[in-house]
């Protein structure tokens, strides 16, 4: 009888040992797939979405849709700006639904307190009128309504191909200035 107990003795002196090295590796686990704390909470996103369509309209007409693979907001940070790191499309209707006008950006970054939009990389805009531009960076301000850049910049048009550097437009981008204009012009001899 004393060498059964003693046998039983040593099994449950295993069990318990097996089952404290479980506890001790299910700890170690626990403990590896915790999350350190936020240190910097201006650095983290207070919203982050993908694959973003909204659609945004005036007086009950659809006017504007907007498409991003990604949005960041930083609501916290100084100053609090938006992030769209893989790019950014804003198509502009007309009342039968037509796209009027366009942008694309491959990044956009919008300054919520100065309300100042930088758009870069193969920015493209086609604005009412049918005219191209593209660019390698793009500033939009929407409280003076003014589009600008300090870039090279070449704009299509119907019968002619501007290039230049730098210039600046209102926002609808129809009447614009070119800072250093260069191209070839048609002239009609009358």
């Amino acid at each position: 009888m004393c060498c059964k107990d003693n046998h039983t003795h040593k099994g449950i002196v295993v069990v318990m040992a097996t089952m404290f090295v479980c506890l001790c590796i299910s700890c170690q686990r626990d403990v590896q797939l915790r999350a350190d704390a936020v240190h910097d909470r201006a650095a983290m996103p207070v919203l982050e979405a993908t694959d973003v369509m909204t659609l945004i309209s005036d007086s009950g007409v659809t006017r504007y849709r907007i498409k991003a693979p990604s949005w960041r907001i930083y609501d916290k940070a100084t100053p609090a700006y938006w992030e769209f790191v893989e790019g950014i499309c804003l198509e502009q209707f007309d009342e039968d639904l037509s796209i009027q006008a366009s942008l694309d950006a491959d990044y956009a970054y919008y300054n919520e307190d100065a309300q100042i939009w930088q758009l870069k990389g193969n920015v493209k805009s086609l604005n009412r009128e049918g005219e191209q531009f593209e660019t390698s960076e793009l500033y939009w301000n929407q409280n003076t309504e003014r589009v600008y850049s300090d870039s090279a910049i070449v704009i299509t048009r119907a019968t002619s191909i501007i290039h230049g550097i730098g210039f600046e437009s209102n926002q609808e981008m129809t009447k614009y200035t070119i800072l250093n204009p260069t191209g070839v012009f048609p002239i009609n001899e009358d």
